[in-house]
């Protein structure tokens, strides 16, 4: 490749205009979302059991359920996914059982991070790694 005084000149300018440009990582779209659910305060070691494969063949359909004893809401996050937030589930003073499971897409291999808020305003959290072979949101 002949490198140009003109390709030289186009080549800053992108490279320019790609470091201005607005990135939020994943992570911060995550920690975002955790926000919101908790309000920001922070979410500690409790009585919350999260259950997911280890290794994921589809990431189409990952099955997961969690179970945290008396819990008011929980909310599951994918922190590799586009939209991290995948789902909340609300429990009322009457539930029997408080645990949940569902099936939820994972674009790769990723932490999936649930979240509880107790009775008493505290939120406890657990996190599993899910190695994806196939991704599911595209890739």
């Amino acid at each position: 490749m002949e490198l140009t005084r003109r390709k030289a000149l186009m080549l800053g300018a992108g490279v320019t205009a790609l470091a201005f440009m607005p990135f939020t990582p994943a992570s911060a779209a995550v920690e975002d979302a955790i926000a919101e659910f908790t309000g920001g305060a922070d979410a500690g070691e409790g009585d919350i059991t999260l259950i997911t494969p280890e290794i994921a063949e589809n990431g189409n359909t990952v099955p997961v359920s969690v179970d945290a004893p008396g819990a008011v809401s929980i909310a599951i996050f994918a922190a590799g996914n586009p939209n991290p937030d995948v789902v909340t589930f609300n429990f009322g003073p009457l539930a029997a059982s408080h645990s949940a499971s569902t099936r939820m897409r994972l674009a790769g291999t990723q932490d999936v991070i649930a979240i509880a808020k107790m009775p008493d305003g505290s939120f406890i959290r657990a996190a599993n790694q899910v190695k994806v072979t196939i991704g599911g949101c595209g890739g």
